[in-house]
Formats: structure tokens, sequence, C-alpha cells
């Protein structure tokens, strides 16, 4: 015998209560509890005896690593070289970014057989894509479904090498009495799928949805029991996307993919620091250029601050594709340590081209690109800085600057102000000119030395 029980679950982090409540005393998101029915089975009187077989670590053996390639050259790097036989990938980002669109060119250049599971349009709404896409793959197979028992008989009849599950939260398993997109045919759904991949040898991409906050629509379990969760990030009004990797179990994390959107689908970026300086302004003041390790790629952009004086007794503080929270740390530093008042002035910082940056290294370039509009001096055209801030207001060590130096040289730039610390690990020979420091002071003075050069 089994008994219904009523719980309700934060839709945002899973948290469950015995009752609704307005905000989550989890993750303090407000309006976030769904009621779910849950079943709950009487114990047996005797339990099965479960047998597990243990392994010495030394006996275990491991066969040669297949990757299956996608074809595009970007998706393939974000996830590590290819996907991987038995592996569960989730694939999430804004409405209308181009998942699908992504997801269906992937499954086009596939050389093996592709099962493509559609819950939200209909087999016609997928052909009038794929032709727009120029999509013509006789071993891509399509399914209009949402039941999970017809996915898995699907799975069953046909043995694809791919599945592609679009979207996770569109499908039900009919023995739950929940709806599609609840908690609990999120998770049930992921975790039959996930285990019939491993059974089966194939490997699954599920689409996901995000919240209004950004965050993957469902459980965080989700995120946990999956082998990758890649995050597909742009603003819907410009035309480049990022494809992010936020976890991997194969791969490289926070690698990207530069894609541009046209009519007919992606295409691929493969100079992406050429791409975020190609429309950068010469000669402008607050206009930095920086260098980021996104994975194992460097990339070169520009840091654009505009600082103007304030009416009002709280200043703006406006950031675009950096931490808010870092942001209002250099102020202080650079007001306390280099004698900048910015207390009474609005600071607007933005990272040109779209992208978001969460590495330290950047911290140096947004201090100059706030000093360079606060006096109103342009940066030298031929100019990269890189390095990190601490309060003390000493530029620490950035990892990798041997790449990040190599990629400033190849773009033609003629001088790189860093960290002294790093010069230690310049071993080879480089044209470029290296410029150390030590403080923010220093760093500033010379940074607009060479400008006066």
């Amino acid at each position: 015998m089994s008994k219904t029980r009523t719980v309700y679950v934060c839709t945002n982090c899973g948290y469950e209560s015995v009752k609704w409540l307005g905000k989550c005393p989890s993750c303090d998101s407000w309006n976030t509890f769904s009621e779910e029915i849950r079943e709950t089975k009487k114990s047996a009187k005797k339990k099965p005896e479960i047998k597990s077989e243990v392994f010495s670590l030394n006996d275990l053996t491991i066969e040669k690593e297949i990757r299956i390639k996608t074809g595009i050259g970007e998706f393939d790097r974000v996830l590590g070289g290819g996907l991987i036989y038995g592996s569960a990938i989730l694939i999430a980002g804004d409405p209308g970014i181009g998942k699908s669109t992504l997801v269906m060119q992937a499954a086009a250049n596939i050389k093996g057989k592709t099962l493509y599971v559609t819950g939200e349009e209909s087999t016609k709404q997928i052909k009038v894509r794929a032709e727009r896409l120029k999509v013509n793959n006789d071993s891509l197979l399509i399914l209009a479904e949402t039941n999970l028992e017809g996915i898995k008989n699907a799975i069953e009849n046909t043995a694809p090498d791919v599945v592609i599950i679009d979207s996770i939260q569109t499908i039900f398993n009919p023995e739950f009495d929940n709806g599609p997109g609840t908690v609990t045919q999120i998770r049930e759904c992921t975790l039959s799928l996930m285990n019939l991949a491993k059974e089966k040898n194939f490997a699954i991409v599920l689409v996901g949805h995000v919240t209004k906050e950004g965050f993957i629509a469902g459980p965080k379990v989700l995120e946990h029991i999956v082998d990758a969760v890649i995050q597909f990030e742009g603003d819907k009004n410009n035309t480049y996307r990022i494809l992010r990797a936020l976890k991997n179990r194969y791969g490289n994390t926070n690698e990207i993919g530069i894609f541009e959107m046209h009519d007919d689908g992606l295409s691929e970026v493969n100079n992406p620091s050429e791409l975020f300086l190609s429309e950068r302004h010469v000669k402008t003041t607050g206009s930095i250029v920086t260098s980021s390790m996104e994975g194992t790629r460097p990339v070169l952009f520009e840091v654009q601050a505009l600082v103007t004086p304030s009416n009002f007794g709280n200043p703006q503080r406006v950031a675009t594709g950096f931490d808010y929270r870092r942001l209002s740390i250099l102020l202080a530093v650079l007001e306390k340590r280099a004698g900048f008042r910015l207390s009474s002035h609005n600071v607007f910082l933005n990272m040109a081209g779209g992208i978001r940056i969460f590495e330290p290294a950047v911290d140096l370039a947004v201090c100059a690109a706030i000093t360079s509009s606060i006096s109103n001096t342009p940066a030298r055209e031929s100019l990269v800085v890189i390095g990190e801030v601490g309060l003390g207001g000493e530029i620490r060590s950035v990892s990798n600057v041997e790449k990040r130096i190599q990629e400033a040289e190849k773009l033609g730039f003629k001088n790189i102000v860093l960290p002294k610390s790093n010069l230690n690990l310049t071993n080879g020979k480089f044209s470029i000119n290296l410029i150390p420091v030590e403080n923010i002071s220093s760093a500033i003075e010379k940074i607009f030395e060479i400008q006066s050069s």
C-alpha cells in the first residue's frame, strides 16, 4: 500500500516545506514554492540482501576515451573535445538565445544516429527550422513526445549514439501525479534518462530553461547529477553568443566558445580577441585593453569606464559583465591608496562585447579605465594591462602570464603592464615591452607615462 502527501518545494533550490512559504529560507527567493504530491510506499517487512562488488584501484583498467565530434569546433572545445558515450550534458540559457539552434546544428554534423526529442514543437516546426538551418542528415531522427515511457521505448527501438531532449522541463513521468516542469518531474526524468544512457552507452544532451534571475530552472541537484553544465549566454539584441562550461567532468571548466547568430544559424568565431577589439576607438578616455583566461584560451577585450559627477547624495555604481561588489572594492582601493575622490562620482563600467568576467586578473585594467575617465586622459592604443589588485593597493601575480603575452603580441600590441612578481615566470623572449608594477600608485604613473612617451 502507498499513501500520498502534499509538500511545497522551492523551484529554485529544491527546499521542501510542509506548508506554503512566501520566501524560501534556503535561497531567499520570493514566491518560488509550488505544490507537489509525494507518494510514500510502505516498507517491506524483509529487506532484500544487496551484494556490491568491490575493486582494487590498481586492478581497474580503462579503455581509450572515444569522443563524438559535433562538427562545431567551438562546441567541441567547451565539451573538452566532444561528447562522451554514457555522459549527460545540460545546456541552459535564456529563451530565444539559440539553444535549439545549436543542438540542431550539432545533430546535423554528428557521424552517427541521433534522436532529437522535442517537447515544445511539432515535427513540422522542426522541419521548417531544419530547412532554415540547411540541415540535411538521414541519421537524424525526430520524435515529438513528452511522455518519458514513450521516449524510452523510442530509444530502445532506434539504439541511437546521441539523444537530445529539448527541453527537459516538458518531459513527465506518468508514475507521478505532478505536472511537467515541477521539481519532482525534472529530477526523476533526468535520473531515469541518465541511467538509461549509461546502461545503453549513448550520450544524452538535455536542454534546460533558466529562471528570470538567470539560474538554471529546476532543483539544484540537477546540476550535480549531470556530467557537464553548459551555459549559453548573450544578449538577444546582440548577434554574439558565448557558450561557457560551468561544470565538466571530462574537460576544463570556464572554457568558452564564441558564436555569431545569423539568419541561417550560428557561425563560429575562431579569434574572439579580434572580435572584441574590432569596434574599439583609439584615444578614447576610459578605455583599456586587458587579457582574461577563459579555460585554456587567452582572450583580449576592452574595459570601458565612464565617471561623471553626481548631483545626489548616493552616486550610482553600474557594472555590466563584472561583479558589482568587486567594483565597489576597487573604487575603495583607488580612493584610499591612489587618492582619487570617487565617493562623489557616478561610475559606469562595461566589459565590451557582452562578455562576463569573473577573473581577478582584470582588476588593474578596471582601475586604469576608471582613472582614465576621471582624469580625462586616453590610454595608448598599443597598451595591455593585467594584474590583480589587493586591498593594500599591491598588484598581485596572475596565472598563465606567457599565454596572455603571446596573445597580445599576436594582435600587435607593443606594451604590456603586468605584476612585477610575474617577470620570473616569463622565460620566453618577447618582443613586446614588459612593464612591471608593484602597487596601484606606481601602476597608474607608469601607464600614463607610457601614454606621454
